[in-house]
């Protein structure tokens, strides 16, 4: 495939930025910690309301980020969309990038358990000082009307438009040279599409967000294909054939260089055991200029190691950009790369396995993965829940036939969350599981600690939401 040249990067060789200047400390508004979170969650918030047509979009996001300087000039950057898949990749190439030596922002969506997993410096999370700090100066920068509106941009700014600032200026404020950002939602209308990345990734295409980002794969990867920027060199992790064309023809539009996986990469891998013969993830990369010798992955399946091939693509495109990547840092930040409530073992006999697997793509993914590196001597185990906007039918059909038993639950606090009754309603008519109800996690977690037995294997999924409620029950 043809390929426009590479535009080779000089922002190392550039005197830095300077810090923009803090709004005057008379136009502080001198918030406590509560206030600032009060300021922060009052916002709309698009992931637990599904947004409408014109929700999204960028104006007010570029208005905020001028008034703060454009803190996300200030380091370089990685930027990584996709249906599944994208919040793996991206603690991949922050592993890779530290094991480097860079100092690295990560901005991923949404938390588990505190917010402050949203912003990391260095691997550690944002602190609360920061918070109020970072939030007092967007608060200030939000006084006065955007162009042509008669209201305070406060007034317009959504929870993950502050949050997205929050980050992008924590980084600045902490003298990243590196900021990855995973996209929230889609890709061109996402808050994080404010930057011009050093390399763009789109990590997979699957039914998600429907009904904001369309009902077929080309309309979600034409979405997803939005934060491809002209010049800049693209990853691609998408196989269905009308997706990849649509991100094909983005690329040629605005003369990025493309990457595929199957085409101008490849991968093979060795699955991990689990409980048996303890051996890790391991993958076999080849890209357009070299075969990598064999990667150990610290994250299980067969979809983390496409991942892993990604990073790796990544790297070879950053090295193209002169950027210093040796191989013993791809080795060291895979081997050791951590992500929550991603196949995480949370206790052993019965072994306990939580994951965040929220469409029928992500199940399909978990149940390969179960079956290959979690060999169970007793019964499997299913505790569920999901969100009403999911394919709900689609996750439990993916999943049931694996398992002996299912306990339907509900995360709390999520006006999204399935009533258990629905999800009654929704398991496949075929299913020859035993099912149980637990009203809560914490009613599922007590049932399943009755009915398991030591060889058992209990996977917990369907949501982040119900991940995050269920590691802060039963924490590693």
């Amino acid at each position: 495939m043809w390929r426009p040249p590479i535009q080779r990067s000089s922002l190392f060789n550039e005197p830095p930025k300077p810090i923009p200047t803090r709004f005057p400390p008379a136009n502080r508004c001198g918030m406590t910690f509560d206030e600032a979170i009060e300021y922060w969650f009052r916002r709309i918030d698009f992931e637990r309301k599904t947004p409408q047509p014109g929700d999204m979009k960028l104006e007010h996001m570029r208005v905020l980020l001028e008034r703060l300087g454009n803190p996300h000039e200030r380091y370089r950057i990685l930027h990584i969309a996709g249906s599944k898949g994208k919040g793996s990749t991206s603690a991949m190439l922050d592993a890779i990038l530290r094991a480097q030596g860079y100092r690295t922002g990560l901005f991923t969506s949404p938390h588990l358990e505190r917010v402050e997993e949203r912003m990391r410096v260095d691997g550690e999370p944002i602190g609360r000082a920061q918070i109020v700090a970072r939030l007092e100066e967007i608060h200030d920068a939000g006084r006065a009307p955007a162009h042509g509106e008669s209201v305070p941009l406060n007034e317009c700014l959504t929870f993950f438009e502050v949050a997205t600032a929050l980050g992008l200026t924590h980084f600045a404020a902490n003298g990243v040279d590196w900021a990855l950002l995973e996209v929230g939602l889609g890709g061109r209308f996402d808050s994080t599409n404010v930057c011009r990345p050093d390399v763009a990734l789109i990590t997979s295409i699957s039914l998600d967000h429907t009904e904001t980002l369309g009902n077929t794969l080309a309309k979600i990867a034409s979405e997803k294909a939005g934060i491809i920027k002209p010049g800049r060199p693209t990853v691609s992790g998408v196989v269905d054939p009308g997706a990849r064309q649509v991100i094909v023809e983005r690329c040629r539009s605005v003369q990025a260089p493309l990457f595929q996986l199957g085409s101008d990469f490849t991968f093979t891998h060795e699955p991990a055991h689990i409980n048996n013969g303890e051996r890790p993830n391991r993958v076999t990369v080849t890209t357009w200029r070299r075969t990598w010798p064999m990667l150990d992955v610290n994250l299980v399946g067969a979809h983390q190691a496409a991942n892993a091939a990604l990073a790796v693509a990544a790297v070879e495109c950053l090295r193209e950009r002169d950027v210093r990547l040796e191989d013993d840092a791809v080795v060291r930040g895979l081997a050791g790369v951590v992500w929550h409530a991603r196949l995480e073992i949370l206790q052993r006999r019965p072994l306990i396995v939580l994951d965040c697997a929220h469409n029928v793509a992500s199940a399909e993914a978990l149940r390969d993965a179960l079956l290959a590196s979690f060999p169970c001597a007793g019964r499997r185990i299913l505790v569920f829940a999901s969100s009403r906007d999911k394919d709900i039918a689609g996750m439990l059909a993916t999943l049931t036939p694996i398992f002996d038993d299912v306990i339907l639950t509900r995360f709390a606090n999520i006006s999204r969350a399935t009533p258990v009754e629905r999800l009654f309603e929704l398991m496949p008519a075929s299913s020859g599981c035993r099912r149980h109800r637990a009203e809560d996690p914490a009613s599922a977690l007590a049932l399943v600690h009755k009915i398991a037995e030591p060889n058992d294997v209990v996977c917990i999924t369907g949501s982040v939401f119900l991940a995050g409620e269920v590691r802060s029950l039963l924490r590693p």
